[in-house]
């Protein structure tokens, strides 16, 4: 991290939490950029990933894996 990066994170974490937190939903929104607002057009966002997904499982372009394969991997994560 360079020093002015470090310097505005010690001012910020400095402020009060209200401030620190305002501060964080301004970063948080700056990160969300072309991310639908509207309910229906998240929906319609997913629906075509869906397809996108189901397209590529039926073309034999990715490899599905067992659910009980996964729960193995996902609990082995967890207890590390």
């Amino acid at each position: 991290m360079n020093t002015s990066l470090e310097k505005l994170e010690s001012e910020v974490l400095d402020l009060p939490v209200r401030e620190r937190a305002h501060l964080a939903r301004r970063l948080i929104q700056s990160l969300d950029t072309g991310i639908p607002e509207d309910p229906s057009e998240v929906e319609r966002e997913w629906e075509i990933e869906i397809h996108r997904r189901l397209e590529e499982y039926r073309d034999g372009k990715v490899q599905t894996i067992p659910a009980a394969q996964v729960m193995v991997a996902a609990r082995g994560r967890r207890s590390q």
